[in-house]
């Protein structure tokens, strides 16, 4: 039995009772039992149950639209002493995906026999032909992939009439050589025509001319011939001028056999058929091209690409698809009006048509035109299928803003992409402990976009740096991307250095602009750059703007904030509680909690939060105000903290959350300076506006031998060598001291 070697190409309906009697390697058709943490149970018979794991899905659990009592198809891997089944996943789930369909009956007869499906008679069958890999003729009747064939039953009382022998031994011998020129591809509907009790050959022919019509013997022969090449001209021009339809437009197309064009945004292999993501100037569509399990179809084909598909569209677990049956890589003038009809696309969808900042805010309309840019770089990479990658410091104010711009980016890919779990490939939020985008987190990222590059043809990500990256510390860091040519935009209130400006694609900022954004959060700005984005969440963002803020935000932000329901109190909470969260597991985005945070989750989730935040901070600061050192330098006057002995270092709050915090609660005038002191590192704050890199300067010279570095301008982090701890601090005050 020729099906024997080929049992990944079949699935199996199991007969069996006992999980021994599996075999491991084969599909089999099961039924959803239930849900659990790890994976799913898909029962194979009434008492052989499976486990698949999640490890085994080639997407989110959570993504799974499958409900109890669905069929589907698994793979079983492995059956263990203890009868456990480890089951695998099939990206077929449905038998036309599989080559046939044969009983596993261990003890009885029907082992191996074909499973009886149900015939469908009615209405017309279309009958698709595979692929030939050279030019064969067709016998006079044969239906081809564009053509429908009415099958009607055979009257009882009529016999066909019998070919003449000649004209038999034709057909016999065109078809045969038709079926060994063919190719297996993805979707083919193999149809057992026998079973049916019908063939080719039962299609009704036209009747043949009467006899006393032909001028000679050899005529009718030469004109048969003659119409067979017609009839397969014309329908390879019909093939050749298919009308070409736009992906957008192929949810009411399921069933059809269609054409289209565009570009390849990804290609990832299955274990079933190789996927091809084709992207066209209206949307995005998952292509499946099968050669044979886990082989990579059309090889020569890769990101970036144009090529024009035909396929049948169909839908797979809720999702279109498009069952590949021919794919052509276009050249020259072709692949050209592709690629210029994408780019008209992209730019009329891209570019948002104007900023409508939440509420009025002078520095934030300083900086209108580059928020439109910043708004188009990153609709287009959504476009264009390329992966977002936002940076953001792990503080309150950090996690507002890239929440702001996650929450406008998301939908669009939801849109844009069919795969369930496309927002997790295409969108990644990575937080960083401070405001410099160093060498470490630059490395990180080019280290994983290269790896998605090489293993998953993934394009090269849009980096986008919000209240980061703005400074000159961050140049190396950004110079590594630009090597590899990753897209830069740089979102941040706070000034930014011209050599950051020179370096990145975009830059957002108000102090560019000649604005004064000294009372600008990033979380402000970047939730008006989300509304930019997708206007569609204005109002769910509306409230962040204020929760960025620890002190002085603008009225304008507050009353927003209260109009869509947010009190003060409120507002208070969801800072405490994002601020607390910021901090455990920092290189975490914590996607779901920070969204039930400030979007979806009543109020006790924030205000349980948020009470550990304030217990957890009020025990240190109570500990550091007992601990402070006052004195005056020069025309200052200074609080310092040995944050090294009065403060535990690897628990919250952060370091430079204490000492803001102990800041707003012992300055005093408008010339004071607080300190936290650690062992090889100091954070300063100021009741004025001290220039660091001066401070930093002018304390190295006072101190040489003691290593003073600026660390982190925005966090106004200052490090030094250990062994000259009190030299660096006496030094840094009196340059402080002198700026005021």
């Amino acid at each position: 039995m020729d099906w024997i070697t080929h049992e990944e190409d079949v699935w199996f309906e199991f007969r069996g009772n006992s999980p021994h009697q599996l075999v491991p390697g084969r599909f089999y058709k099961g039924t959803v039992d239930g849900y659990a943490d790890f994976g799913v149970f898909v029962d194979l018979a009434s008492n052989v149950t499976g486990l698949l794991h999640r490890s085994e899905l080639d997407r989110r659990l959570e993504s799974l639209e499958w409900e109890p009592g669905d069929e589907v198809f698994v793979q079983v891997k492995n059956v263990r002493d203890n009868g456990n089944i480890d089951l695998g996943w099939s990206i077929r789930q449905s038998d036309s995906e599989f080559r046939g369909a044969r009983i596993h009956d261990p003890d009885g007869d029907a082992d191996g026999q074909p499973v009886e499906q149900e015939a469908e008679s009615d209405g017309p069958t279309a009958v698709k032909t595979r692929p030939k890999t050279g030019k064969t003729a067709k016998p006079a009747g044969a239906s081809t992939s564009s053509e429908t064939v009415e099958t009607e039953p055979e009257p009882e009382q009529e016999a066909e009439p019998e070919p003449e022998p000649e004209q038999d031994a034709a057909s016999e011998s065109e078809s045969d050589a038709g079926d060994e020129d063919r190719a297996p591809t993805a979707g083919d509907v193999v149809d057992d025509i026998a079973a049916n009790g019908e063939s080719e050959q039962d299609v009704e022919a036209e009747p043949a001319e009467p006899e006393s019509e032909p001028e000679s013997e050899s005529e009718p022969e030469q004109d048969d011939t003659d119409a067979e090449q017609e009839a397969e001209t014309e329908v390879d021009a019909d093939a050749d001028e298919a009308e070409r339809v736009t992906l957008g437009s192929i949810d009411d197309r399921v069933g059809d056999v269609i054409r289209v064009e565009g570009e390849i945004a990804s290609v990832r292999q299955t274990g079933g058929p190789t996927v091809f993501e084709l992207r066209d100037e209206t949307a995005i569509a998952d292509c499946a091209a099968f050669v044979e399990a886990g082989v990579r179809a059309y090889p020569e084909v890769e990101v970036g690409d144009y090529v024009r598909i035909d396929g049948e569209v169909e839908r797979r677990r809720g999702e279109l698809q498009i069952e590949t049956e021919e794919l052509t890589i276009l050249d020259g003038d072709e692949a050209d009006t592709v690629a210029q009809r994408l780019a008209d696309a992209l730019s009329d969808e891209a570019r948002p048509d104007a900023v409508a900042p939440l509420a009025a805010h002078e520095p934030v309309a300083a900086v209108g035109k580059s928020l439109l840019d910043a708004a188009e770089a990153i609709r287009r990479a959504v476009l264009e299928s390329r992966p977002i990658v936002v940076r953001h410091t792990a503080t309150a104010d950090g996690y507002v803003a890239g929440a702001a711009v996650e929450r406008a980016v998301l939908p669009l890919i939801r849109d844009e992409h069919p795969r369930d779990d496309a927002e997790y490939h295409y969108f990644t939020r990575r937080p960083l402990e401070e405001a410099v985008y160093g060498m470490d987190a630059a490395t990180n990222d080019v280290t994983r976009m290269l790896e998605d590059r090489d293993r998953h043809d993934e394009k090269l990500p849009l980096v986008l740096l919000l209240g980061a990256g703005s400074t000159a510390e961050s140049l190396d860091g950004l110079g590594l991307l630009g090597v590899y040519g990753s897209e830069r935009v740089v979102v941040d209130a706070a000034p930014a250095d011209d050599e950051v400006a020179e370096e990145v694609d975009v830059l957002v900022n108000p102090a560019r602009e000649g604005a004064d954004a000294r009372d600008l959060s990033v979380g402000a700005l970047a939730s008006t750059l989300s509304v930019a984005v997708n206007e569609d969440i204005r109002d769910d963002v509306s409230h962040l703007p204020a929760v960025s803020y620890w002190e002085n935000c603008p009225q304008q932000y507050l009353d927003l904030a209260e109009s869509h329901g947010f009190d003060a109190d409120r507002v208070r909470e969801l800072r405490e509680a994002v601020a607390l969260e910021a901090y455990y597991q920092s290189y975490q985005d914590k996607r779901e909690l920070i969204a039930d945070l400030l979007f979806d989750a009543d109020e006790g989730l924030a205000g349980h939060v948020s009470e550990q935040f304030r217990i957890k901070l009020e025990d240190e600061i109570e500990t550091a105000q007992a601990n402070l050192e006052r004195r005056d330098v020069g025309a200052i006057s200074v609080a310092v903290l040995d944050s090294d002995a009065y403060s535990h270092r690897f628990d919250f709050p952060p370091t430079g959350l204490l000492v803001d915090e102990l800041h707003r609660r012992t300055r005093e005038g408008d010339a004071f300076v607080t300190v936290a002191l650690g062992m090889d590192e100091l954070y300063l704050r100021s009741t004025g506006d001290l220039d660091l890199r001066a401070v930093v300067e002018s304390a190295a010279e006072k101190a040489p031998a003691a290593g003073l570095a600026a660390a982190g301008i925005r966090e106004g982090r200052i490090e030094f060598l250990t062994g000259a701890r009190d030299e660096a601090l006496e030094a840094v005050l009196d340059a402080a001291a002198e700026q005021f």
